[in-house]
């Protein structure tokens, strides 16, 4: 076989798969607006049930729906049977995933979610099928055929599963006014999470590691803090007042250079940057990283809501929090 054949042979399964999704906007009829309002109305959980691959399918909705507000997990239908139905409660509204709509262990549980009051959403294949028929409401996720030559393997079909699931997700989170940090909350270890939730009071450094001269410092008094301080910065204070006056970095050292002061007597306040950038303690760290970007700088102090200094920070300490 030749490398043309695989390609044509790809490019033929992603035609088939993209037709069969293709298909599935000509059914957002009212049914997947009943379906969604099921899902908002929701007083506990929603149950994702599934064998096979409808079953790893299920698994992926259930958790797409969890980080995206809608508390939700994914119930193997044939443990349910032997002891995990006890996970659903009456609050509970359940989704079966289902192509033929005719998986015996998924039918097997259909009188109990009936006795107990639960809603019932399933998306299935067949419309007149055991399970389409019990369900409250039954979303038409059928394929003309499947991608697999053989028509056996589930490709289109899994596809269009896992393509509806994400339609009622996405739809339930723009209705429930779900935000980015909403998201973040529930990713905090990736990397939204820490752009979204890490603040700049968190990985800034505070107290004596601040590295402050007063105005009335000179240069080498001033390239000593910096040294001593390890930030590439000095921030520069009225000593009357104790407020920023200005600050002074190794590019402004550069600057100074060229002119060869006398560091013994050249005063900071004399080449400091005035007015410098500063970033609030409650700013979200994203946004220093978003400062240094434009204003081509590599360092920050940082103020409270009364401009007193709190604490001052880095591009390397954004770094090392992983918000580059």
């Amino acid at each position: 076989m030749t490398k043309h054949a695989f390609k044509e042979l790809g490019l033929a399964v992603l035609k088939t798969e993209s037709e069969a999704i293709a298909a599935l906007t000509h059914r957002l009829d009212g049914k997947f607006d009943r379906a969604c309002e099921l899902i908002l109305s929701c007083k506990g959980r929603v149950v994702v049930t599934g064998m096979g691959k409808s079953g790893h399918i299920g698994n992926k909705i259930a958790a797409t729906l969890a980080s995206t507000g809608t508390p939700a997990f994914f119930m193997h239908p044939g443990e349910a049977s032997h002891g995990d139905l006890g996970m659903i409660t009456a609050k509970d509204t359940v989704i079966a995933l289902s192509n033929s709509g005719e998986t015996s262990e998924i039918t097997l549980l259909l009188p109990l979610l009936k006795r107990l009051g639960i809603p019932l959403i399933s998306l299935t294949g067949k419309s007149s099928s055991t399970l389409a028929r019990a369900a409250d409401i039954d979303l038409d996720v059928s394929v003309s055929k499947e991608a697999c030559p053989l028509g056996l393997a589930p490709t289109s079909s899994t596809t269009a599963l896992l393509a509806m699931g994400d339609a009622l997700a996405v739809a339930v989170l723009e209705v429930r006014g779900f935000t980015e940090e909403d998201f973040a909350l529930s990713h905090p270890g990736g990397n939204l999470g820490r752009r979204l939730l890490l603040r700049v009071s968190d990985i800034m450094h505070t107290g004596d590691a601040i590295p402050l001269v007063n105005n009335n410092a000179n240069l080498k008094q001033t390239l000593l803090e910096m040294t001593a301080k390890g930030l590439g910065m000095a921030g520069v204070i009225d000593p009357d007042t104790n407020r920023l006056t200005g600050i002074y970095t190794d590019g402004d050292l550069r600057r100074t250079f060229e002119r060869m002061p006398n560091i013994e007597t050249a005063l900071v306040k004399d080449f400091m940057t005035a007015n410098c950038v500063t970033i609030k303690t409650e700013q979200i760290a994203s946004e220093a990283l978003k400062i240094m970007h434009d204003k081509k700088i590599n360092a920050l102090i940082v103020v409270d809501e009364n401009d007193d200094i709190q604490g001052a920070l880095n591009m390397h300490d954004l770094l090392r929090a992983g918000v580059v």
